[in-house]
């Protein structure tokens, strides 16, 4: 069991719109639980402090978190921005809300790699996982003046900043089956995830 943790913020990101899977994909069941309460579980077993970001806040007003609203609405680095914006912390571990596995090990060796960069984000089979990844709020100058610009991919904004990149040899260490970083975002997604559960 992992130990909370006083000075990262935990921030799940809760304001997609679902599209590609035609139902707010927080709330999908897998084991019998939303995917959502799966990650508050986790996320509270690690960090002390947790904030939802995201529209509609009367969906999530049974978990008791504070839900803030996204000060650049339809985006996925918007919503790490408002949350790295508004933390107490000087670091937060960002999760989206369509990951179904949540590791708290996993969790753990990227909160463990702290130190001397912007952001610790980890490796995957289809490159890098940046919605399930500690950020620094050294990143926020850099992530403003993208979406200032109207660029919202988070990935074009970690070239700019001082990335630690976890590779997946280790990640695999403490995840070698890789369900931590799986994610659902189509019916075809959610199949194969409820055949992995």
């Amino acid at each position: 069991m992992i130990s909370q943790c006083n000075d990262i913020t935990g921030v799940i990101l809760v304001g997609g719109k679902s599209r590609r899977m035609g139902q707010d994909k927080a709330f999908l069941l897998v084991e019998g639980l939303p995917v959502i309460e799966r990650i508050i579980t986790v996320m509270q077993g690690c960090f002390k402090k947790l904030l939802l970001v995201g529209d509609r806040p009367e969906r999530f007003e049974q978990y008791g978190l504070p839900v803030l609203p996204d000060s650049y609405p339809g985006s996925s680095l918007g919503g790490l921005y408002t949350g790295l914006q508004h933390a107490e912390t000087g670091q937060i571990f960002v999760s989206s809300c369509d990951i179904p596995f949540p590791d708290p090990e996993l969790v753990r060796l990227i909160c463990a790699e702290a130190g001397g960069c912007d952001a610790v984000v980890p490796a995957t089979d289809n490159g890098l996982e940046p919605l399930f990844a500690l950020y620094y709020k050294s990143c926020l100058p850099t992530m403003l003046a993208a979406l200032e610009v109207g660029n919202y991919r988070i990935t074009s904004v970690l070239h700019h900043l001082n990335v630690k990149t976890i590779p997946q040899e280790q990640v695999k260490k403490v995840d070698p089956g890789g369900r931590g970083l799986l994610n659902i975002n189509t019916p075809q997604d959610y199949a194969a995830c409820r055949k992995e559960a």
